[in-house]
Order: C-alpha cells, then structure tokens, then sequence
C-alpha cells in the first residue's frame, strides 16, 4: 500500500492506510525520522533567530513535535473569519505554548466581493488563498520578530517548493525551512500515530485528509458551487445559513434543501 500524490489519493485510501500505518512503517524508522530531523532542525537553525508556522493540520503537528524537541518554542497560527468553527475552536484550544495567533480577516462580506475565490478549482485562485493566509501571515510574524528563518512543514509529497537544501527565500526577505520536505505520507502518519499527537476534527469530515486544513470556501475537490455548499452543509448548516446573507449561490441551495 502506498499514497500517491496528495490530489490523486482517494479520501478512503488515507483513512485506511492510516488505520494499517503499523503493517507500513515501523516505530523504528519513526524514530530515526525524528532523530535526523531535530538534528537537521539544530544544526539548520544554530544562532538564528527562529519560530515555525503551526496550522493545525497533520503536516505542523508533526512539526511541532519535532520543534519543540529541537528547542524551539516561539510560533505562529494563521486564520481568516471564513473558518469552520469547530475546527478553529479545536486549534484555539490545542495551538501550541507561546503560539501567536493572527487573524488575517476576510469575512463573508469579503467574499461576496471576490466570487472567484469560492471554492476554487482553477491553481491560480487556490494559490492565492495560501498567499492571502498563509504567507501574509507569516510575513507579517517574521518582520514583527525580527526572525531570520521561520521553519514549515511543507512536503514535497504535497506539491510543495521547498527550494534548495530544503531551504528558500521569497521576494519579501522572508527564508522558510521545511525540515520535513522528504517524509512520505506514510512516515508523516506513522509518525502522528506512534507519539500519539492530537489530530482536528477536519480529518474526520467528508474528504478531509484529501481537501487538509482550509478555511471552508477554500475547500477543493467540489466540481460546482452547488456541491461545495452542499459539503459545507454536511459538516455546518449553520455556515451555509450565515452564507446565504451574503452569497446568492449559498441562499439558492438553502432554497432547494428547503423544498
């Protein structure tokens, strides 16, 4: 059994290799992961100043495990006014100590304006929610830190760019480390299932180990506006309700559901 890339893999297929991890990867080989990453981690950040981006998804959890072995205690937790309320409620109450949390915004009023950005499908728009969440955010907690490396959990099994030696710099100054960037899925979850870390109640939602962590009109993988509402409902209603003030698209699906 073996996970492909993350937008091939069928929800199901990481929900059972999860269930099976122990008969993939060996507590052994978890062990020497984290060995060579905390080590990587110490020598890559030796006399900078450093913090890593928690997001509450599997990718920081493993990462803040590691972190924190590796003695770094100073971090970060993005998220929007469009979040799914059990699962920020889940991050508020399980971030990290001394984790700084930064609401970047971007209400319903917010995507009323910008339609484009409601269940994306097309690469460019799903990048720009990571560019007006994600990285606004740590741009925004590397310059009020002075920090000289901000370390992430991205992973090249994702998609990720990682740059050279797992190290890269953006045109805003800012230098992102992804320690990590090699694990497979499998070592990422084994590695989640052998310590024993806290997983958010996303992953136990329709898609949720395929669609990650998202705020919840980033969801992907919908085809139409009409199913991601009606994913969002599934999970929510209370979401679609509040929606349906705001987006025309959310108010006509309430008005079938009601029929």
């Amino acid at each position: 059994m073996s996970l492909a890339r993350k937008k091939n893999i069928d929800n199901a297929e990481w929900i059972e290799t999860f269930q099976n991890i122990e008969s993939i990867v060996t507590e052994k080989e978890v062990a020497e992961l984290e060995e060579a990453a905390v080590r990587a981690i110490t020598q890559k950040t030796k006399g900078k100043t450093v913090a890593y981006a928690w997001s509450g998804g599997k990718d920081s959890i493993a990462l803040n495990r590691l972190c924190e072995i590796a003695g770094i205690g100073s971090c970060m937790f993005a998220h929007t006014d469009l979040e799914y309320p059990a699962f920020l409620d889940w991050c508020l109450k399980n971030k990290p100590d001394g984790c700084a949390v930064i609401n970047v915004g971007l209400d319903l009023k917010w995507l009323a304006d910008n339609p484009v950005m409601l269940f994306p499908h097309d690469r460019r728009i799903i990048y720009r929610w990571f560019q007006i969440v994600q990285q606004k955010a740590i741009r925004q907690y590397f310059r009020a830190n002075n920090l000289d490396m901000i370390v992430v959990g991205h992973r090249t099994a994702d998609g990720n760019f990682v740059g050279k030696d797992k190290i890269c710099r953006n045109n805003a100054g800012v230098v992102r480390y992804s320690p990590i960037a090699d694990w497979t899925h499998e070592q990422l979850l084994a590695y989640i299932h052998y310590r024993n870390l806290p997983m958010p109640p996303i992953y136990g939602w329709k898609d949720g180990f395929k669609c990650g962590t998202h705020p919840w009109p980033a969801r992907q993988f919908t085809d139409s506006i009409k199913n991601g509402f009606r994913d969002v409902y599934e999970i929510d209603p209370e979401i679609v309700k509040q929606a349906a003030e705001f987006i025309p698209a959310a108010r006509h699906f309430l008005e079938e559901v009601m029929a």
